[in-house]
């Protein structure tokens, strides 16, 4: 049977060995294992942005693969360790933090879970700073060995929920929103899904307004000019051509977004 993918997600960034520590212990494990680093550069211990750009990628992957997620400001504390097979067949792996909860509900919600207290499973070696190496990625190789979820700790009912993305509202007729993560170009994606947006539109967001939304790609405005299309997310963005819309409009995360029918 072929290996499943192995999605990686952490705050860890590139500067350090925690990446590369995390992964050897992987593949210690598990030496066939196929890896997809989606990224290493969330935001120091933003559990929150971490959920989101999880959430963002998981439905590209292929049924029954695994994601390791680590953003872990508890690591060491009370918080468990978890591992959670969706309804699809996806097994997310991580600290039971809110982190892992989006992308469950993404790939068709929770099916089973277990607190990880299977120590057997876990690494030869075990410091209270980096359950990433030592507890999340042992358990990560033994799934892609076949160890069945059952075996690797005790069964829970539920994982912590302890944030949610906001769903959009509707205000005198007009869909309103949010910005809920702002990615590595200064773009502003927003919770407002393609599908409640009337065909065209004007955006408020802050003091700046967007005519003639949805625009169909990045270049459909004078250079610096804002504008506003569906992007890869199948959510409404918010950008400056050829510069950052967090920048030049100067809003960032929880900012107000209004739609504005025409």
């Amino acid at each position: 049977m072929q290996a499943p993918l192995i999605s990686l997600l952490t705050d860890f960034g590139l500067t350090d060995t925690y990446v590369g520590q995390m992964k050897a212990a992987l593949l210690r494990i598990a030496p066939n294992a196929l890896l997809v680093d989606l990224t290493h550069e969330v935001p120091a211990q933003d559990v929150k942005a971490g959920a989101f750009l999880l959430w963002s990628a998981v439905e590209a992957f292929p049924e029954g693969s695994l994601h390791l997620a680590v953003v872990d400001p508890g690591v060491g504390s009370t918080r468990r360790a978890v591992a959670a097979r969706t309804r699809r067949g996806d097994v997310l792996v991580g600290p039971d933090n809110g982190l892992l909860v989006p992308a469950l509900e993404q790939l068709g919600g929770l099916a089973a879970a277990v607190e990880l207290t299977a120590p057997e499973y876990w690494g030869p070696k075990q410091s209270r700073t980096f359950h990433g190496r030592d507890v999340f990625a042992p358990v990560v190789g033994h799934l892609a060995a076949e160890v069945p979820l059952e075996k690797l700790g005790r069964a829970l009912q539920d994982l912590e929920r302890p944030f949610s993305f906001p769903p959009p509202k509707e205000e005198d007729g007009c869909p309103v929103g949010e910005v809920l993560h702002v990615d590595t170009y200064g773009n502003l994606i927003t919770n407002l899904p393609g599908a409640v947006l009337p065909a065209r539109f004007r955006v408020h967001l802050g003091n700046t307004v967007i005519e003639n939304a949805p625009q169909a790609h990045y270049q459909a405005v004078a250079q610096g000019k804002p504008l506003s299309l569906v992007g890869s997310a199948g959510l409404l963005e918010v950008s400056v051509r050829d510069g950052s819309a967090a920048e030049v409009l100067g809003v960032g995360r929880g900012a107000r977004v209004r739609i504005e029918p025409r």
